[in-house]
């Protein structure tokens, strides 16, 4: 038999239990959400996870409210694999900047595939290839102009200096 007077001591330690457990998740959920009401995700977006060397158009991938940079990339391409840590560092750095990596290689395929859709509806002659959008989605510069800009925000932000490269 339980004794009534003890079942409310009972009740009300198991209350403050189930309020601890709810503030140090809401703790937990505070830290992964960055203080700042944003979700932790990667700093360079994928943007065609799993979809890799179809076609797509790049409008929907623009942000509305940063400059958007779009890196056509092959995992077998050597200097893209080199810029991948270079462009994670420069996202950290530049925040009003949104990076989104294009894979133009279709998942059987082997080497940079220059067949495929999306490698042939933008005509891609060579990997990494960029394109940089602004805001209102107008093209700001594309290839070897494209490159340069990025350059420059890596020597501007240090990124560059910090992977001695």
């Amino acid at each position: 038999m339980i004794d009534k007077s003890l079942r409310g001591d009972y009740e009300g330690s198991r209350h403050g239990r189930q309020r601890c457990f709810w503030v140090m998740g809401a703790a937990l959920l505070f830290i992964l959400l960055g203080a700042g009401g944003h979700a932790v995700a990667a700093l360079v977006q994928d943007g065609n996870p799993g979809r890799g060397g179809e076609t797509l158009e790049i409008k929907s991938l623009l942000s509305r409210e940063r400059t958007t940079v779009i890196d056509f990339y092959s995992p077998y391409c050597y200097p893209c694999v080199q810029m991948t840590p270079l462009l994670e560092k420069l996202a950290a750095a530049k925040p009003e900047v949104l990076f989104v990596r294009l894979d133009i290689n279709r998942p059987a395929v082997r080497g940079i595939d220059w067949q495929s859709p999306l490698a042939q509806q933008y005509r891609l002659r060579s990997v990494p290839y960029f394109m940089i959008f602004n805001p209102q989605g107008q093209l700001v510069a594309e290839g070897t102009a494209a490159r340069r800009m990025i350059q420059g925000w890596l020597q501007k932000t240090g990124v560059k200096q910090q992977t001695g490269k």
